[in-house]
């Protein structure tokens, strides 16, 4: 356009609003743009309003590169799958952990399974009313959460078996086993509260997920073991033709079994040292491993690529990771699964790269269905890690300070450490096995930490409880009572969770393997860990500060009783 005409003007606008519009000189010809991509604005500016404009045009021109740091595609196919798979285990795995408790306790064990039906409507209504999506870490957090109410239901009826056996009326001894166990399911859900709360506050992804879910399965958990379930007894031992009949009740199953404990008192402490030499060569065994065969991250925490197909023929791996050389790919890790599925792990891709690979795999097996494609970019990676590590030792740190509030710090370190046993020895597994630790890993991990200080915390209460009704009674004899007493309860809670993983470790399908296999492993570990790991550790620390305890210090046992003394009257 000729000099003058306002359509030889250029407009810079920011914000929809024009900044300056100059125009174009005169000696610069239309159809050639501005050259070398510099220009220089002439006009009557003073310096304020020169440098005003010249900040205002550099500030919009400012580069604000978007990069991608995590995408992930999960094929319809895939999603159905493991929905039906895990709904399916759920099922079958409750189903045989009601079936499970009905043969130990009768019909307390029906109410149970009434119970947990119940708590699965209520969660599942919770989760619906705040518009949550249920994912993997989510599943985790019910499965802690249904075990933790498995475990109430089962401290609440092994407290009225003893009472009834001390000859309590059915209504009373069942009362109270609520009364006596409802200190140990406090301890043990606060403490899970505040694990759950800390990752929530302090985590990300898939770990801060599984800390709302744990929350919400906690509370919910505890309405329908000691709601539901105390409203249905005191219903049914009210009723004349139900409520006489102990048989029925289970108030006497088993009871054989504790009796035997009872008459014999195997001496468990007694083999402290063995137990805790079995535990450090099986944690030093997971180091080892650790230290030799290395940790395998997963794409998580790692970064990369993961692309998995289902295609209409069989694949030859080895062909088709051939190909990908070929293609210019030497470092992607291709693996088959059941039903046709290729699996292809590899760094970050190009559109061009990943076109590539999905032609490798449509020429070698037909036509293909995209089951799930993710991307997780390395730095977020890395910040996903550091962040679930922060997190857990948060989580930790403040289950230690309310143990050491609420028993005293040897109860607490004596758990912590017990944990941390657990724990080493999953991941031990993990690596010598050769899987990868991931999302559902962790997810898993922190399920193991809660059964484990859980555990912990139900033994530590039973000591607590026999030491202020035997101050004068050596503390290695109370602890191996507590253990004896509360051993039925271990297994028995054990074995509710145990139906629930099988369940989910055959029927689940790969997406669950690994998870149920972690909290298989941790909860075997941690039914050894509570009883002979964290019990002779408790006595190991009460020695240790008996021994270095100031004269005036507090010796923690419940007020109003005087601790005991030898006969030279040194302080035990």
């Amino acid at each position: 356009q000729p000099p003058g005409d306002p359509r030889r003007r250029v407009a810079i606008v920011l914000d929809d609003a024009v900044i300056s519009s100059p125009q174009v000189a005169v000696e610069i010809p239309c159809g050639q743009g501005l050259g070398d991509g510099g220009t220089t604005i002439t006009g009557n500016f003073d310096e304020a309003s020169a440098t005003e404009l010249a900040l205002l045009i550099r500030g919009g021109a400012l580069p604000v590169p978007v990069e991608v740091v995590e995408q992930r595609t999960v094929g319809p196919t895939l999603g159905q799958d493991a929905i039906q798979a895990s709904l399916w285990a759920a099922l079958i795995g409750v189903a045989l952990t009601t079936l499970y408790l009905i043969a130990a306790y009768r019909l307390l064990g029906l109410i149970t399974g009434i119970a947990l039906a119940s708590y699965g409507l209520l969660a599942y209504a919770l989760l619906g009313s705040l518009g949550a999506v249920l994912t993997l870490p989510g599943i985790a957090g019910f499965v802690l959460a249904i075990g933790m109410a498995v475990d109430a239901n089962v401290l609440v009826f092994e407290r009225a078996k003893e009472e009834r056996a001390l000859g309590k009326t059915i209504r009373t001894a069942t009362k109270t086993g609520f009364e006596k166990a409802l200190s140990a399911v406090i301890d043990s859900n606060v403490t899970t509260l505040i694990a759950a709360g800390l990752l929530f506050a302090t985590a990300s992804g898939a770990v801060k997920g599984f800390g709302i879910t744990l929350a919400l399965g906690v509370l919910v958990s505890m309405f329908s073991a000691l709601v539901i379930v105390r409203v249905i007894i005191e219903w049914v031992v009210s009723s004349k033709r139900l409520g006489s009949n102990e048989k029925l009740l289970g108030l006497t199953a088993w009871r054989g079994v504790a009796r035997w404990l009872d008459e014999h008192q195997p001496d468990l402490m007694g083999r402290s040292r063995l137990w805790l030499s079995i535990a450090a060569g099986a944690v030093l065994l997971s180091l080892v491993g650790i230290g030799t065969q290395g940790v395998q991250y997963g794409l998580e925490f790692t970064g990369g690529q993961l692309l998995e197909y289902r295609t209409e023929d069989p694949v030859d791996v080895d062909q088709l990771r051939g190909e990908l050389v070929d293609r210019g790919l030497p470092r992607a890790i291709v693996q088959s699964s059941a039903d046709d599925q290729i699996s292809i792990r590899t760094t970050e891709l190009t559109a061009d790269e990943q076109r590539s690979i999905v032609d490798a795999v449509a020429e070698r097996g037909g036509e293909l269905d995209v089951l799930r494609e993710e991307f997780i970019g390395p730095t977020i990676g890395a910040e996903l890690r550091r962040g679930a590590l922060i997190a857990l030792g948060l989580a930790l740190v403040g289950q230690l300070l309310y143990l050491a509030v609420r028993f005293r710090w040897t109860y607490g370190a004596a758990s912590v450490i017990a944990m941390f046993h657990d724990v080493a020895i999953v991941i031990g597994v993990f690596v010598w096995l050769g899987r990868e630790l991931d999302g559902v890993f962790l997810a898993a991990l922190l399920t193991v930490v809660g059964y484990s200080i859980n555990d912990s915390v139900v033994i530590f209460d039973r000591v607590r409880e026999r030491r202020a009704l035997e101050p004068d009674r050596p503390l290695a004899d109370v602890t191996n009572q507590a253990a004896l007493q509360t051993l039925p309860r271990t297994v028995n809670t054990g074995m509710g969770a145990w139906f629930i993983l099988l369940a989910l470790l055959f029927l689940g399908g790969d997406t669950l393997t690994d998870f149920a296999l972690a909290l298989l492993v941790g909860t075997l570990v941690g039914t050894y860990s509570s009883l002979l790991v964290g019990s002779p550790l408790l006595l190991t620390f009460e020695r240790l500060r008996a021994k270095y305890a100031r004269p005036d210090e507090d010796d923690g046992k419940p007020k109003g009783l005087k601790p005991p003394k030898r006969k030279d009257g040194a302080r035990v």
